[in-house]
């Protein structure tokens, strides 16, 4: 008896652990809402994808055209898609005008939920555009 319940505590642990798919968020990144002031400093194209499996979030991209180097990236949270936010996450960037970003987290279920509702968002900084210049929402 005792074999047969141990036997079905690892069944169950194992359907938990590895039941659970996956799943990818992708982004295109473009540049951030501008002015005219801000024209001549703000260019560029990227995309980048997040895995989520479990509460561990791996995220990788690529980006290129800016027009200065880039400085730093980050996942913001927003109140809701398309909405901006606060910083939530620093990613590592190439300090490039074309380059990567990468960054791995453990994640609280609150920032699981917010990942799924959509209200995250990749930012790359730079150094002609210090408050953004390529964004993108992070969603299925």
């Amino acid at each position: 008896m005792r074999k047969c319940r141990l036997f079905f505590v690892g069944l169950v642990f194992a359907i938990l652990v590895f039941g659970q798919s996956p799943e990818t968020f992708k982004t295109r990144l473009a540049p951030v809402a501008l002015d005219a002031a801000m024209k001549n400093n703000i260019a560029g194209v990227g995309s980048a994808s997040a895995v989520l499996a479990g509460s561990k979030l791996t995220i990788s991209g690529t980006f290129e055209g800016l027009k200065s180097n880039a400085t730093m990236a980050h996942i913001h949270q927003g109140t809701a898609t398309g909405v901006r936010g606060d910083k939530l996450l620093d990613l590592t960037v190439s300090q490039a005008m074309n380059g990567t970003l990468s960054g791995t987290f453990d994640l609280t279920s609150d920032q699981v939920a917010n990942l799924k509702k959509g209200k995250w968002y990749v930012q790359i900084h730079s150094e002609k555009a210090p408050a953004g210049n390529l964004w993108g929402w992070l969603l299925k």
